[in-house]
């Protein structure tokens, strides 16, 4: 494959730059059908094993991650690469700046990234007009949502409502980002103070838009690394009471003990790839012992093998999704995952 040439130019970038050519790239490749049929060719694995999960038919287990797309521009593309389903955003109601820059740091020898992004983006109005065009068929679309960063806790369930309103009518799923770490104050959401009354809201929200509609959405909830055991069991206690269709198992880890010493290392923001892989998988692990079935999980973190894909399925993944192995593994990752498992 030519991804290590690519890679080696990509590298020479900064690391938002690098994304933003990439995305630049596969979003224009998507509107060009002859482009679009040789990526597929190339990348797709048509005899994949289809799954079903949160009541939707996915044609392969192998997602890609929200923050990779984050203003829904080059979805259309990024399904010619074999995904079975595309998670866009994390999108806010309004578009913001995000943290100051420079805030992508990689960690090369690590195979890891550590990000401050804290939710940049054009806002939800941009976004649901990209996704008001037509897209390929077969593939799932989530759209991942978060509070604005000006939104108080208290008031942030005012913004996922909102955001519930203009997405259910355009995505097959909704993802509830409470973990990342580059919002102030945002993963306090995932404390029993607070999620209890939000999922609630969030819940009659979903029921309201169903009611509505005539088709009920699924909700799922994406939790932190970082939560000890017994925190686990409380997030994983008040998702399955609140009706709720299920967890996406994890965001970025705050840990550094898997890149101690690393001259990085002392970057804020969230870590992930290679050095999150083990503690992801323990922590989908824990909730799926917990959920006993309860509900499926979706498994990221830190996937950048085929290896790393099985064991968060074996951990009790129902789904998988990749976003840093394709930056150090190149798009030829998903299908050599689907042709493995």
């Amino acid at each position: 494959m030519l991804y290590p040439l690519s890679r080696a130019a990509l590298f020479k970038l900064e690391p938002e730059t690098a994304h933003a050519v990439s995305l630049a790239a596969i979003a224009r490749a998507g509107t060009i059908a002859p482009i679009r049929a040789a990526l597929a060719a190339a990348f797709c694995v048509p005899d994949a094993e289809p799954v079903e999960a949160f009541g939707l038919r996915f044609s392969n287990r192998v997602g890609l991650a929200a923050g990779y797309d984050k203003d829904g521009e080059g979805w259309r593309g990024l399904a010619t690469l074999g995904f079975g389903h595309v998670e866009i955003g994390t999108v806010t109601p309004l578009p913001q700046p995000g943290n100051p820059k420079p805030r992508v740091f990689r960690l090369v020898d690590r195979r890891s990234v550590i990000n401050r992004m804290g939710f940049p983006g054009r806002g939800a109005a941009y976004v649901a007009d990209q996704l008001r065009k037509p897209g390929p068929p077969g593939l799932v679309l989530g759209v991942n949502i978060g509070k604005q960063k000006a939104t108080p806790l208290e008031d942030a369930a005012r913004d996922y409502e909102q955001l519930m309103e203009v997405f259910a009518p355009l995505a097959d799923y909704l993802a509830v980002n409470i973990s990342s770490p580059n919002t102030p104050g945002l993963r306090q959401l995932q404390d029993p103070a607070f999620l209890g009354a939000l999922l609630g809201r969030l819940a009659d929200k979903q029921s309201d838009l169903a009611d509505g509609s005539g088709i009920r959405v699924p909700v799922l909830v994406k939790l932190a690394p970082d939560l000890d055991a017994d925190q686990v069991r409380t997030a994983v206690d008040v998702i399955v009471e609140s009706g709720l269709d299920g967890i996406i198992a994890t965001n970025t880890t705050i840990s550094r003990d898997a890149v101690g010493g690393h001259p990085l290392a002392g970057e804020e923001g969230g870590l992930s790839g290679a050095a999150l892989s083990e503690m992801s998988t323990r922590i989908v692990a824990a909730i799926a012992g917990h959920l006993d079935g309860a509900l499926p999980i979706i498994g990221v973190g830190g996937i950048m093998s085929p290896e790393d894909a099985r064991a968060k399925l074996d951990a009790g993944a129902t789904l998988v999704q990749l976003y840093t192995g394709l930056i150090y593994e190149g798009p030829g990752l998903v299908k050599n995952i689907l042709k493995a498992i």
